[in-house]
This record gives C-alpha cells, sequence and structure tokens, in this order.
C-alpha cells in the first residue's frame, strides 16, 4: 500500500526544509527541532474542565506530572485515570509536546490523563525513566480518590518509547503485584532493543532508511543515548517483548504504521499478547508513519488514529 498523499506531502515538506536527521545533532538541538516541528503539527488543544501541574516525589528525586480532569459526568461517576508516557526515544519530548494529545484523550475520552515527566536520558541513564514512570502509576493509583478518579479504571498509554514505557509497566504491575491496570494502549511501540531485531523484524530495513522519518540512525543514537551498558539490551524493562510469560496482563489496544521500522516488532507484541490470552485490538495504519499521532494537525491518519483511542476510552475507562 502507498504511502498516505498528506504524508508525503509532509515527508516532502520536512525534506525541502533542509533540517539535518536527528542523529547529526545534539541533544538540545534534537529535543528543540523534534518540539519545534510537534507543535506545528499537532492538533488544537482541545479545552478539558481544569488542570494543574503537581510535583511527586520518585525513587530519586521530584517527578513533574501535568493533569486534565474532563468534564463531571451527570450521573456522579468517577472517571478513569490515564497514565500517559510521551514517545522521543527516552531522550526526547515532554509535557509540551504531547499535552494536546493529552487534552483530546481527556475531553474527549472522558478520562482524567496524567502526563508524566519521566526523567529522561543522556542524564539520566536506563532505568531510571521506567522507575520514575511506575513511581507515577502507583502514585495515581494511591491518590485516585483524591484525584475523583476511579482507582478500578486505570489505564496506560504511550507513543513510541512512551509505549514501551506503558507495556513494561503492566509487566512491571504483574510482578510487583500492582497497581491493576484495566487497558493498555500502545502506539508504534519500542518492545525489542536488541541488536537481532535488525534481522528479526523485516520493517527496520524496510523503513528504516531516514525516507520515513524514523531511521534506524536515529534509533541507534537514541538507544545509545538511553542505555548505560550494550548488555542492558535484554532486560526486560528495556525489551518488554523478551518476557516469556505475557499471560494476565491488561486487555490492550496496539496501534502501528506501515512505513514505520517499528512496524512489525509492535505487530509480533500484539500476536505474543493474544497468544498468551491477552485480549488485543490490533491496528495497523497501513499508510502512515511513525509518530502519526502527534501530526494530526497536517495528517488525516492521525486523525484517525485518535479517533480509534477515544473510542478505546469511552468503552474501557470512561465514567
Amino acid at each position: 500500500m502507498p504511502l498516505d498523499a498528506d504524508i508525503a506531502a509532509f515527508l516532502q515538506a520536512s525534506q525541502d526544509s533542509g533540517q539535518p536527521p536527528l542523529y547529526e545533532l545534539s541533544v538540545t538541538d534534537a529535543r528543540q527541532a523534534l518540539k519545534q516541528m510537534t507543535l506545528m503539527v499537532d492538533a488544537p488543544r482541545l479545552e478539558v474542565a481544569r488542570f494543574e501541574e503537581r510535583t511527586i516525589a520518585g525513587p530519586n528525586g521530584d517527578i513533574r506530572l501535568r493533569i486534565f480532569w474532563p468534564e463531571q459526568d451527570a450521573g456522579g461517576k468517577r472517571p478513569g485515570i490515564l497514565l500517559h508516557y510521551h514517545g522521543g526515544g527516552w531522550v526526547l519530548g515532554d509535557l509540551d509536546t504531547h499535552e494536546n494529545l493529552c487534552c483530546t484523550y481527556c475531553a474527549r475520552g472522558g478520562v482524567s490523563v496524567v502526563n508524566v515527566d519521566y526523567r529522561l536520558a543522556p542524564e539520566h541513564k536506563f532505568p531510571a525513566g521506567v522507575e520514575d514512570a511506575y513511581a507515577a502509576l502507583c502514585w495515581a493509583a494511591e491518590n485516585a480518590d483524591a484525584l475523583g478518579g476511579n482507582a478500578g479504571r486505570i489505564g496506560v498509554t504511550g507513543d513510541s518509547a512512551g509505549g514501551n514505557l506503558a507495556a513494561v509497566m503492566c509487566q512491571l504491575a504483574k510482578v510487583r503485584g500492582g497497581p491493576a491496570i484495566a487497558r493498555q494502549i500502545l502506539a508504534y511501540p519500542s518492545v525489542s532493543l536488541t541488536p537481532e531485531s535488525n534481522q528479526t523484524y523485516p520493517s527496520r530495513a524496510e523503513c528504516g532508511g531516514g525516507e520515513y522519518f524514523l531511521s534506524q540512525a536515529d534509533m541507534d543514537w537514541l538507544m545509545g543515548l538511553y542505555l548505560d551498558d550494550p548488555a542492558q539490551v535484554t532486560d526486560l524493562r528495556a525489551s518488554p517483548i523478551l518476557t516469556e510469560d505475557l499471560s494476565g496482563l491488561p486487555p490492550a489496544l496496539v496501534i502501528t504504521a506501515g512505513f514505520d521500522p517499528l512496524r512489525d516488532e509492535g505487530k509480533a507484541y500484539a500476536e505474543r499478547l493474544r497468544a498468551a490470552g491477552v485480549p488485543v485490538d490490533y491496528h495497523c495504519f497501513n499508510g502512515a508513519i511513525h509518530g502519526f499521532l502527534s501530526f494530526s494537525g497536517a495528517i488525516g491518519a492521525g486523525r484517525e488514529g485518535i479517533d480509534l483511542v477515544v473510542s478505546c476510552l469511552k468503552e474501557h475507562l470512561a465514567a
């Protein structure tokens, strides 16, 4: 299937801009470049009932959260709580790059959203971000009543590296005895960091040359900044697809893109979840590229993908 026409135009405009690839930039410049591009093509910010920023204690320092609340249910029912972990290769991205997405999930999906500012590499190497993400999940579960939320309807979501963290949260909650997670929503997740991934998943070679936004060179650069030791690629908190027993994990919505180097591993993770007895709704947007949910102001598939997530939230987590 060919690229969607609006995505082809988006990629051409990116190429014409003369912006160097991420791996050729400094970390500071790469962060700024990704933020600037995302804010230019993001969906409009939807109004929520209220929002505020809080700081909670993490395992090795404070964690900043940005929390969004939906309009109160007419029947007084409490909304579910969605933990959101932003993408950006564990190095890039922040609360601002994904704010509009969180507002959309809150306003349209009818859930409270906790956007988590987990620590980033290279300043904070693996597993710092993982443990921050888990601390935020535990905090939300423990404070569900104070947040006006339903502790029985907690979900996790993220895109790319954030999808990795969301998947890992479900596995950690299982082995650490909680919190209970009702739903996982993984958007083009990175679930395998091992060198063998380049041979195991053909989409790495098919789509990783740089012509479809995310390249293998970008991923290698980001992973090198994220991990403190190459041997950590087999740590289940880095490569959750390596976990042998996936049974008992929360029902999942897994979204991939046809022209994404991560397409095949996302599909493989969905298939392994299903084989382990986990209910899975899998959707591949065949004409789309990595990151397309964040480009919904310019890409139709991004709007369709957001609609899919919103439907999942309304059905499974909303009041």
